[in-house]
Formats: structure tokens, sequence, C-alpha cells
């Protein structure tokens, strides 16, 4: 196995996001807009009533995996959940949806948002969810290293989540003193988003990192790691996906290939046509009274 080098690393610092949310952005800002096929990587922290009220999105998926609290979903379909800690929601959002993600507990609301882009043929497909409550995602232990497998496989286990775009998304605790070693296809782009402790990612010599900070992750087939700390426990995790390859033009919660689609999608949303027909009377229950 040819291991992957730890690339670019920095640090995804606060900004303010929605109405009153703050995310920490690694992917989808300026010094990294887009990383085939991942267009946004949020670590959200929204405490009531702040939040994301309704809003549109067409061409891609968004994973929203929890950490800490709850987030309650709706949209103009009609589906409405709550995504509580440790559990997943992967919604393609095809041709078009409108939805809202607010807060649904007491405290402070935390969580990663990754936005996946899709491509030509699939963009405008109809809209889906896939949900997985926090019981039901599938976790594997082998020495001192625990993985929850949220999409793709590791330690053998493999993820029931179909993906449109061939991605996988690994949730690693390490304990200290431990190693990892974990394939990743030599073709994919693949990062490494560091949520606890501090790790040395790529090559034992190379400088750890520590919370909050993204490691782009170079040529190879897979990602060795050390947790070199004697007493704290590192959590990070380990994302990849196929490269589309496909031209991209973006205006906010809109992805298409071209101007000209991104202009047409514009019009379908503001004439609530072309499957942004239900948005016309549709407003979500947590909006009510919020001014925005």
């Amino acid at each position: 196995m040819g291991f992957k080098c730890s690339g670019r690393k920095f640090l995804a610092r606060p900004q303010h996001e929605g109405v009153g949310a703050v995310v920490r952005r690694s992917i989808g800002r300026f010094e990294l807009k887009y990383f085939d096929p991942f267009l946004v990587l949020d670590e959200f922290s929204v405490t009531a009533p702040a939040g994301f009220p309704d809003h549109p999105h067409r061409g891609f998926e968004t994973v929203t995996y929890m950490l800490q609290g709850a987030v309650t979903h709706e949209d103009f379909e009609g589906h409405k959940g709550t995504i509580e800690a440790g559990d997943l929601q992967w919604m393609t959002a095809g041709r078009g949806i409108v939805h809202s993600e607010m807060p649904a507990s007491q405290g402070t609301q935390k969580g990663l948002q990754l936005w996946i882009n899709l491509s030509s043929k699939y963009k405008m497909m109809e809209p889906r969810y896939q949900e997985m409550l926090s019981k039901d995602i599938a976790e594997g232990v082998e020495d001192g290293i625990k993985v929850r497998v949220i999409a793709g496989e590791a330690l053998g286990i493999k993820s029931p989540i179909q993906t449109k775009t061939p991605t996988m998304y690994l949730d690693f605790t390490l304990k200290p003193g431990s190693h990892l070693q974990q394939p990743i296809p030599k073709s994919w782009n693949a990062f490494a988003y560091v949520l606890e402790g501090e790790g040395v990612f790529g090559n034992p010599k190379s400088q750890p990192a520590n919370s909050h900070h993204i490691l782009l992750l170079g040529a190879g087939d897979g990602l060795e790691v050390w947790n070199k700390s004697s007493n704290k426990v590192l959590r990070f995790i380990l994302v990849g996906g196929e490269p589309l390859g496909e031209p991209l033009v973006q205006f906010g919660p809109f992805v298409m290939n071209t101007q000209e689609e991104i202009d047409q999608t514009i019009s379908d949303f503001e004439n609530c046509v072309n499957g942004f027909e239900k948005a016309r009377h549709w407003r979500s229950e947590a909006a009510v009274g919020l001014d925005f």
C-alpha cells in the first residue's frame, strides 16, 4: 500500500452563516473553494433561536452528522424529522428542495454538514433521503481504534448508505498510542478533519494536527495516522470521493455545470416551477414568527 501523504493543512476559523449560526468552514471558502467532488464542509454550532431557516438546494447532496444536541429538519414535501447526536441524514437535493434546519433542544447544537457534488446525469434526479439513527450506524473496534462507518468500508464493515457520487465517510477514534492504516482508492480525493485531540497524519515525522484542522491528502492508496498522545484520544473524520472532473458553476445553494443552467435554476426557484412548485405556498413550522 502506497500511503497518502499529508498535503495542505489549515485551520477552519469561525464565520457567521444562516441566521445567527456559527460555522467553521474548511471546504467552500477562499483558500479551498472546491475539492472535487466536495463543495462545502462546515462544523456548525447553533443555539436557538438561531439556525438555518427555509432555503433551497439543487444539484448536490448534503450530509448532516450530529455531534451534540439535535436539529429538526422540515421540507416542502412534508418530510420532517429530528437528527440527534450520532444520527445521520444523507439528503440528495437533486432537481430541487426547500427545507429548514433548526435547533431542536436547549443549549448549543453541534454537527458537521458536507456538500457532495452530483454528476450532470444526477443533478435533476428526484430528491431523496437516507437517514440512520446513531444505534444503526455500524461500528468496529480493533487495536485501540474505533470506527463508525457512515459511508464506504472500514475494518471489514460496510455501510448500507447508497451514494450517487462514490464516497467514503468514516468517523475514527484512536486511543493513545494507537496507529491506523486505512485504504483509500488511489484516484480519489480525500481529507481528514480533526474533531478532538491531536494526531500525526501521513508521515510519522510530520507536525501533528489538532481540533478544527483539515488535512488534504496527497497521492497514494491509503492513509496512516498515529495518536502519539499518552492520555488523550484522537477523533477525526476521514472522507474520500471520486472526482467528477466536470465543469462547475455555483450560485449559493445551486450547483450546476453551466451558467445557463444556473440562470434557469434561479428562474425556476423564483417562479416556483420545474421542481420548486411547492415552494410557492410552503413555509416551515420552525420559520413561523421569524423575520428573515
